[in-house]
């Protein structure tokens, strides 16, 4: 069963860090685009950073500068290092990624959730 397990999420002080890691299981050829996103209580999820599989990042405004975003290949990873926490990056946040695998072809695949609360 192909499925990403995310970890890492918990509560921490403003201007702390955290690190979310997801790791990517079962029969897969390859990974595509990798994402992380987030959802606050009451908002729309929305797209936190991305890396494709060359590496190539992108970021939201809101975290330029203070997040960022990496991949290990070999391992199927993609991690989130979140510096200068803010009480507004309290969250569920997702790993998102585009999978290529041997049953269902590609496809693109949601985590879990975990939550990130950032005290004031």
């Amino acid at each position: 069963q192909v499925q990403l397990v995310e970890s890492g999420g918990g509560l921490e002080q403003a201007g702390g860090s955290l690190r979310l890691s997801c790791v990517a299981s079962g029969i897969i050829f390859s990974i595509d685009a990798m994402r992380w996103y987030r959802q606050a209580p009451g908002k729309q999820r929305e797209l936190v950073a991305a890396i494709t599989s060359g590496g190539t990042t992108t970021y939201a405004d809101s975290v330029k500068g203070r997040f960022t975003i990496s991949r290990d290949n070999a391992k199927n990873t993609v991690s989130l290092q979140m510096n200068s926490l803010k009480p507004e990056d309290t969250a569920v946040y997702y790993c998102n990624a585009d999978l290529n695998t041997v049953v269902l072809g590609r496809r693109n695949y949601w985590g879990q959730g975990t939550q990130v609360t950032v005290s004031s």
